[in-house]
């Protein structure tokens, strides 16, 4: 009988590119890692990897088994889903990444809505890229993700849910000229100074080809990796920046920020549940993102 432990594994190392990255997410070491998949090999009486300075490559049979463990392991989770009652679970834990925004504004709701639900299970959290969360649920070290924006075209084997859209607004201090008005044009946002995130992130990539589109080129003043930076410099006067309200609740209600919704072709980006495609939702996966769907009435 082949070890379904072995089988996952096996399958962490394919992913993972070598031993000592998959020992590293698997919290084990590397020996332990290549005792496992030496000791699935003599089973076999075949080799799977070939081992290399660079990591490790897959033999003829090494494919064969991996196309083989996807369809072994999408079986199990959906058996496992059929059966198992979440609500009755002693115990359980969500992993999941989310990028900066959703960590700090939305999380903490969802988290609170999945406690009340599911008292016995405990939820996890990694705050990162969107690209660093795509490697994450590659490497089967995250359940879910969630992100706010898009994911690359030609990523096929990460399955999204997208949750709902948010409208993008121009944000300012009460030092701005701009201060009580409703709505603004795109085009007034030519020679303003502006507050970004840094360079290498999604948002700032989508943002600045959102204004490319309008023959906009942005005056930007400030990068940050922080939002709440970000707030605290449009708050004094440093500039003005682009944002979804539920990133200002508390200052627009203290009266120390106000949004200004943008005319003519709005800006929006959707928030997304990111999973692998590979594998089945764990049910505990699954009853978060039922719940997060019925929450976003999708």
């Amino acid at each position: 009988m082949i070890d379904l432990y072995k089988l996952d594994i096996f399958t962490r190392v394919v992913m993972a590119g070598s031993l000592s990255k998959a020992a590293e997410q698997l919290h084990m070491t590397q020996s332990g890692v290549s005792q496992h998949i030496r000791a699935l090999e003599d089973s076999l009486g075949t080799g799977l990897f070939v081992r290399g300075r660079r990591g490790v490559e897959l033999t003829p049979a090494g494919q064969r088994l991996l196309a083989y463990c996807e369809g072994i392991f999408r079986l199990v989770a959906e058996a496992e889903l059929a059966v198992t009652d979440v609500a009755g679970l002693r115990n359980g834990l969500l992993t999941i990444g989310v990028t900066p925004g959703v960590s700090a504004y939305l999380l903490p709701e969802w988290v609170q809505m999945f406690g009340q639900r599911y008292p016995n299970l405990a939820v996890s959290t990694q705050t990162g890229t969107t690209s660093v969360i795509v490697a994450e649920l590659r490497a089967g070290t995250l359940d879910l993700g969630a992100i706010e924006g898009e994911l690359d075209g030609t990523i096929t084997d990460i399955q999204q849910q997208p949750l709902r859209e948010f409208d993008q607004y121009v944000v300012v201090g009460r030092r701005h000229p701009w201060w009580g008005r409703h709505e603004v044009a795109l085009s007034e946002l030519t020679g303003q100074p502006m507050v970004m995130r840094q360079a290498n992130s999604q948002t700032r990539t989508w943002l600045e080809q959102a204004l490319r589109d309008q023959a906009l080129v942005p005056r930007v003043i400030a990068e940050l990796d922080n939002l709440e930076s970000i707030k605290r410099m449009v708050m004094i006067g440093t500039g003005i920046t682009i944002l979804p309200l539920y990133t200002i609740t508390t200052e627009q209600e203290l009266g120390a920020l106000h949004p200004i919704a943008i005319t003519g072709r709005p800006l929006r980006r959707t928030l997304r549940l990111l999973w692998r495609a590979a594998r089945p939702l764990t049910p505990v996966a699954y009853a978060f993102r039922q719940l997060l769907m019925t929450y976003y009435g999708r």
